[in-house]
């Protein structure tokens, strides 16, 4: 009987140490994985600036501009969902995204408002949400 106990005891110790590893390896991934989302967001949120300098400098072929910029505020849009803690970020950024989509003319005029957001956001300011959440109030929703 007592050698039972002991051969119990022993595999308890086992399990309960290799479920502290497991527990530690998922929460390690969980981090790098996170990481990895942020890295892009960030990275998605660049392309967004280079796409609106490229629209403001450029002579020409404005939609394909524009459609680049819907493109890479929608990927911005996608991995900031994908993050922990960021849920006020998240609906900001999904608003300027729906506003780029649905106003483009009144978009195409507060891109600069945008350029500057952008730059905040980039710049770890929480001024930038509040920048672009201002900017989604100025947009007039009823049309246009």
């Amino acid at each position: 009987m007592k050698k039972r106990m002991i051969r119990a005891i022993i595999l308890f110790s086992l399990t309960l140490i290799a479920l502290l590893v497991f527990i530690a390896l998922y929460v390690d991934e969980t981090r790098r994985v996170q990481e990895t989302y942020r890295t892009q967001y960030r990275t998605n949120l660049t392309k967004v600036l280079e796409d609106i300098e490229s629209y403001q400098n450029s002579e020409g072929d404005f939609e394909l501009r524009y459609a680049r910029l819907i493109s890479d505020m929608s990927a911005a849009n996608a991995f900031i969902f994908l993050l922990n803690d960021y849920e006020s970020q998240q609906k900001t950024i999904n608003e300027v995204h729906t506003c780029i989509l649905k106003y483009p003319e009144q978009m195409k005029e507060k891109l600069p408002e945008l350029e500057t957001a952008v730059q905040d956001i980039l710049a770890d300011l929480d001024q930038g949400y509040t920048e672009a959440a201002e900017l989604v109030k100025s947009v007039d929703k009823q049309g246009h």
